[in-house]
């Protein structure tokens, strides 16, 4: 499906344009031929589409202006870009954004929107290893229908999700967790909202007409699909954590009082996790009850935005016991999912088996029954276990999951099912080794399922390569270590034609809910 197309430049930069948007390489005066149409995709095996090579980007800087009486954003994305390879032509993720100008260097750049990617032709082309700064001018409606959307509306602005695959509908990106990059955002608001974003703020300043912008800036890199920025009628409530953390939430002023129960519990989480995984690793955490009670405002109950955790609102009113393990599973997602994300979406295991793994023990630990009123991980384990090969006719093998069934059940118990037969392996004390080992190897970069594997063989104890890749890639479903009694129900033949969600985007599959 076409959305938009367009293409602008000073007529000497539309020399060649049309021989370059065909695929051809630049044709210089001298006759020489440089570079290349940078391909459109990273090769994602669940989102082929998505992503672009040819460059990395070292840093987004986003300038967003929003418009209280229409409801639109006004917005500039400034790219700081490291060639790979010699470009004539590279291209960004960009969906249902209006494109006004773009600029690479400082000069005026062809451009054509297409599908889902935004083609640019510079006026000059681009030598590899070489820093290059792309401006893009747009105008975005968070309200637009589109094919999928990151843009929540609120009655008092909005806030984004932009898992897995919709940040560009946001702002034009490289909209991949393997190319992760430094942010900063400055967002200007009417005065009497506020505007949010991930990290810390850095800078307030007072405009004229009554607006005011707000500016902020994450120490470490963040992955596209991570990125939050909201804007409404919010209050910021701020405390500490353990060792002095900075935690800071972002609450709809006529909910604080209300949700300050939900809101006090996160230095506890956060104390109980880093005694297992580690320092907090990042520089504030918080929770973002975004000001929307529409049940179909966003297909998920929690999102972990880095540093800042996008929730419903009403289910944070609830007992602890209702929220606890899955605020825990949230909060899990500051190592796996964000500190180290995912290298190709396959390996979502990682993010969410693990949040489940550490979100269940903390329910089990203290008590609360489970959604099937099973009480210990153990019972849990073995009602998973049972279910293996269902799972595996229906959603795949835990770590080759497609667009379909990306956020099955699979990825969530099904990781922790392979997280706990390691731990059966390995013991206790040997996993937790694994575990942190691996946080701190791939600390603010991505990793892979491969990757996890090698760290697993190379601390773990001995060589479970095997091991792991039966449980993470086979068909069927391995013995579990340590019971031999536990048995799996086989897979009826019907199951081999899966019914599947309308929207294969639902994310509610947590074990932790």
């Amino acid at each position: 499906m076409r959305y938009r197309s367009r293409v602008t430049a000073p007529a000497a930069a539309l020399i060649g344009t049309a021989a370059v948007l065909a695929g051809g390489n630049a044709a210089h005066a001298d006759g020489r031929t440089d570079g290349a149409p940078a391909p459109e995709t990273l090769g994602d095996p669940v989102f082929p589409n998505l992503g672009n090579a040819g460059y990395r980007v070292a840093a987004y800087h986003l300038d967003l202006s929003y418009d209280a009486t229409t409801a639109l954003v006004d917005a500039t994305a400034t790219l700081e870009l490291h060639t790979t390879q010699a470009l004539t032509r590279l291209s960004l993720d960009s969906l249902g954004l209006e494109i006004r100008t773009v600029r690479v260097d400082g000069r005026t750049a062809a451009f054509e929107q297409a599908e889902e990617k935004l083609r640019i032709t510079p006026a000059r082309a681009l030598r590899a290893r070489e820093r290059v700064t792309v401006c893009v001018t747009y105008t975005a409606d968070p309200r637009r229908a589109l094919a999928h959307t990151a843009w929540v509306p609120t009655p008092d602005g909005f806030a984004i999700c932009p898992q897995p695959d919709s940040a560009h509908t946001v702002f034009p990106c490289n909209d991949h967790p393997s190319d992760k990059a430094r942010f900063s955002f400055r967002i200007t608001v009417p005065t009497a909202l506020r505007a949010v974003a991930n990290g810390s703020l850095v800078c307030t300043e007072a405009l004229a007409g009554d607006r005011t912008a707000y500016t902020y800036r994450s120490r470490s890199p963040i992955a596209t699909e991570l990125v939050q920025i909201t804007v409404g009628d919010y209050v910021v409530k701020e405390r500490r954590g353990p060792h002095g953390l900075p935690l800071r939430d972002v609450v709809p002023v006529a909910r604080a009082e209300a949700l300050e129960p939900a809101l006090a519990l996160t230095p506890g989480l956060v104390e109980w996790l880093e005694a297992r995984l580690g320092a907090y690793p990042f520089e504030t955490y918080g929770l973002l009850p975004c000001n929307s009670d529409d049940p179909k405002a966003f297909d998920f109950t929690g999102l972990e935005t880095q540093t800042l955790t996008l929730y419903k609102p009403n289910f944070l009113l609830q007992p602890e016991p209702k929220i606890g393990s899955h605020m825990m599973h949230e909060l899990v997602h500051s190592y796996f999912g964000n500190s180290v994300s995912p290298a190709t979406w396959a390996d979502l295991w990682l993010n969410e088996g693990h949040a489940d793994f550490y979100g269940l023990l903390y329910r089990y630990e203290r008590g609360w029954a489970d959604s099937l009123g099973l009480t210990t991980m153990e019972a849990r384990m073995k009602d998973t276990y049972a279910r293996g090969d269902q799972w595996r006719a229906t959603s795949g093998p835990v770590a080759a999951p497609n667009a379909a069934n990306l956020f099955d059940s699979q990825r969530y118990l099904g990781g922790v099912l392979v997280l706990y037969a390691l731990r059966q392996l390995i013991g206790e004390d040997a996993f937790h080794t694994v575990e942190r080992t691996f946080l701190a190897r791939y600390r603010n970069s991505s990793a892979s399922t491969e990757d996890y594997v090698a760290i697993a063989s190379k601390v773990g104890g001995p060589d479970v390569s095997g091991f792991l890749r039966d449980w993470l890639y086979g068909t069927t479903t391995p013995r579990m270590p340590g019971h031999p009694d536990w048995t799996v129900t086989p897979a009826p033949p019907s199951l081999t034609a899966p019914r599947r969600r309308a929207d294969a985007r639902w994310h509610e599959n947590s074990a932790t809910l």
